[in-house]
């Protein structure tokens, strides 16, 4: 489980957790993500899809996605979260009979461009405490890059109040 806040507001972390593209982003360039059959440009509620993964070249297999979208209130605040609550087709990762991946996002309060981001992978099977140790690595990486990678999210970013604005 990962929680951290991001620099972006939560309507464009949510686009973002919806995005094929961005989660093809947050694995590289150590692991690479390519469509196995049609996926969508935005997840919605109900897809499913297909995608190869490869890491540093070599093929890992193969996973299955398959998305639902739920909102609750949490401590007072309104929560979006995205389920995958589909597993892994082939490969190394295929050994594991549970795979339920939940992106959350929600406010910060008093900071409208933060968002608070949680991660949670929960694995299960005979090979999960062997693979444990490679997946946490992993999710350190797409920590360290929904970091960076968030401020480009956003619509409209925040201008620097150093810059200087042209005259009209």
């Amino acid at each position: 489980m990962l929680k951290f806040e991001i620099e972006c507001d939560v309507d464009a972390a949510w686009r973002a957790i919806h995005s094929p593209q961005v989660a093809s982003e947050l694995y590289g360039p150590l692991v690479a993500m390519k469509p196995w059959s049609d996926v969508p440009t935005s997840w919605e509620h109900g897809d499913n899809a297909a995608v190869a993964l490869s890491a540093l070249g070599i093929p890992m297999g193969k996973q299955f996605i398959s998305i639902t979208n739920r909102e609750r209130t949490h401590a007072g605040r309104h929560v979006r979260i995205m389920r995958d609550a589909g597993i892994p087709l082939t490969g190394p990762l295929a050994t594991l009979d549970v795979w339920d991946h939940q992106m959350a996002v929600s406010p910060v309060a008093g900071q409208p461009h933060r968002t608070l981001w949680r991660d949670r992978l929960t694995i299960g099977g005979a090979t999960a405490p062997l693979l444990w140790p490679a997946l946490w690595a992993t999710w350190q990486w797409r920590q360290l890059r929904i970091t960076q990678l968030a401020p480009s999210w956003a619509f409209d970013p925040a201008e620097q109040s150093d810059q200087a604005v042209p005259n009209a």
